[in-house]
């Protein structure tokens, strides 16, 4: 079960909830023949010891023998293959044969587009003696293989076309959940990519978390092997070629998607929290833009417990709105959105795990799993600490008076100076950075906020700044680095300074001074009213005190 503060916070209005590996892409390579030396060396094993015919023009036949290949064997077997301009989305394509056949195993689809590659090219003399073999990365043809495997699912293997044949194998973890669920009697509706109906939720959960696992590893390796070899590679190199030459490929983590996922028990409960969210959080994170797909449906408002459970699976289109929220941190991407009718996601995306610094190997797959789940559960706890800020008297009244950082005294801090306040706000949207950030961040943060030039406000401002902030614990250094971090506690407290100023005394102050409203607005909310009576409130207290506004 979840344990972050979220989650917590809104359990009485979920049904259940559970964590998915979703979307994952391994690199498949040969690393031999990502060096001159091993290419030749690999080359001349293929080739009963000889490099005569290593030049271009073989290495061109190599390919378009591989192209001929690949379009024989799919007319003989009656699988389609299909070429794909730039802006086609290949996986759309794949749904849609998918959906029409729907009983379909084993190889079913080749996609055919261009990407970029490796590919060698070969410098000979005059005489014919091999000079220089250069790595090039040119535009050439992709083929990707579209295949139902009865573990996996739906499983795609993308391979160059040219040597040294990279490829990518792109796996889904809800599939595989899925077909586990199946084959053990597990009763479940899926729409789309998540699960929305559990009658079962802790064997299905159960299921999803073998994922996390160390066999992950063993299953991820077979899933690779009786595909690659036998329905992709094939048909670049026979198996007797690839058994002489020695060619073997070797497994990497490339991308990876970690998801949690909230299912609420009313649809509508779920979009009013999640609006809720969006405009409470929005400008503390400063997310700059929101992307809405608008449906043509109106979530549930009412439970459906009287109702017996959808069992099959399903598969449809999303028809209602669909908000996504995104922040990005270099490689790294926490994104929230819902799904289907009344599921909100939660997901922590690498788009290449050399960001997380814990390996790449497919042995290091348990290792980054575990970090993007920690790296999710920091963000659901902040946006709660976002979410419901909390300031006490004390901090309040020991804001502004002096502090002590080792042995150097430091000053208050005063949310009333603009540059102040600043930092508060570039903190509060650096709060959520998986591995903290850099007093550059922070400067190059606050310089947008204020619109101010670098030498107005550079890292060594950045750094003064932030040694009073941490005179009021509000920050702590990462050990071991130059990086800095918001607990918590301290993330609540800064979002109710940032409230309490911007949205509480500064509105309060510039209406004050009117003793009738304007003309009503036409979005008149509920904080629109509160406003409105504690305007009218302060007016007359002020009149009793004798302050002229």
């Amino acid at each position: 079960m979840a344990t972050d503060d979220f989650t917590n916070y809104y359990t009485d209005l979920l049904d259940c909830s559970y964590d998915c590996v979703d979307r994952f892409v391994l690199n498949a390579n040969f690393g031999l023949c990502y060096s001159p030396g091993g290419f030749r060396s690999w080359w001349r094993r293929l080739h009963n010891g000889s490099d005569a015919e290593l030049d271009n023009a073989h290495l061109m036949r190599m390919a378009g023998r591989f192209s001929r290949r690949v379009r024989g064997w799919a007319q003989a077997h009656d699988v389609p293959v299909i070429d794909c301009g730039r802006e086609e989305r290949k996986h759309l394509i794949a749904e849609e044969h998918l959906k029409k056949n729907p009983c379909i195993r084993g190889l079913f689809l080749i996609l055919v587009g261009r990407a970029v590659a490796t590919v060698w090219d070969v410098k000979r003399s005059s005489s014919g003696v091999i000079q220089n073999l250069e790595a090039k990365r040119p535009f050439i043809n992709h083929y990707s293989f579209h295949i139902m495997d009865p573990d996996w699912g739906h499983v795609t293997i993308k391979m160059a076309g040219h040597p040294p044949f990279g490829a990518q194998i792109l796996l889904n973890g809800h599939e595989y959940v899925a077909c586990q669920a199946r084959e053990a009697g597990i009763p479940f509706t899926k729409e789309g990519n998540c699960f929305t109906v559990l009658p079962n939720l802790a064997d299905l959960a159960k299921v999803a978390d073998t994922l996390s696992e160390v066999r992950t590893i063993g299953r991820l390796s077979q899933v690779c092997e009786r595909w690659i070899y036998s329905a992709c590679l094939c048909f670049a190199l026979d198996l007797e070629e690839q058994e002489r030459s020695g060619f073997r490929y070797q497994y990497s983590i490339y991308q990876v998607e970690c998801s949690r996922n909230l299912i609420f028990k009313l649809g509508s409960q779920m979009e009013q929290i999640f609006q809720g969210l969006i405009d409470r959080t929005r400008a503390r994170l400063t997310v700059k833009s929101l992307k809405t797909i608008f449906g043509v449906k109106h979530r549930p408002h009412r439970d459906r417990k009287g109702k017996a459970p959808r069992l099959e699976v399903v598969v449809e289109t999303p028809a209602y709105d669909l908000t996504i929220f995104k922040l990005h941190f270099g490689k790294l991407t926490l994104k929230v959105y819902t799904k289907g009718e009344r599921v909100l996601r939660f997901e922590a995306i690498v788009h290449n795990t050399k960001e997380l610094r814990c390996g790449r190997l497919l042995e290091r797959f348990p290792q980054i799993i575990a970090r993007l789940q920690q790296i999710l559960e920091q963000f659901l706890n902040n946006l709660y600490c976002m979410d419901a800020s909390f300031l006490s008297d004390e901090t309040w009244d020991q804001l502004a008076t002096p502090s002590q950082v080792g042995k150097t005294r430091v000053g208050g801090i005063d949310v009333n100076k603009p540059r102040t306040r600043a930092v508060l706000n570039a903190v509060l949207s650096l709060a959520c950075s998986p591995g903290g950030f850099t007093t550059g961040q922070l400067a190059d943060t606050v310089r947008s906020t204020l619109r101010a030039t670098a030498s107005s406000y550079d890292p060594r401002r950045a750094a003064y700044d932030l040694r009073k902030l941490r005179g009021k614990e509000l920050v702590s250094k990462v050990p071991d680095s130059r990086r800095y971090a918001i607990p918590q506690q301290a993330v609540r407290t800064i979002a109710a300074l940032v409230i309490l100023r911007e949205k509480v005394l500064r509105p309060i102050l510039a209406g004050v001074g009117k003793p009738k409203m304007g003309t009503k607005p036409t979005n008149w909310s509920s904080i629109d009213q509160h406003y409105e009576a504690v305007r009218q409130d302060m007016f007359t207290l002020m009149e009793d005190l004798r302050i002229a506004a």
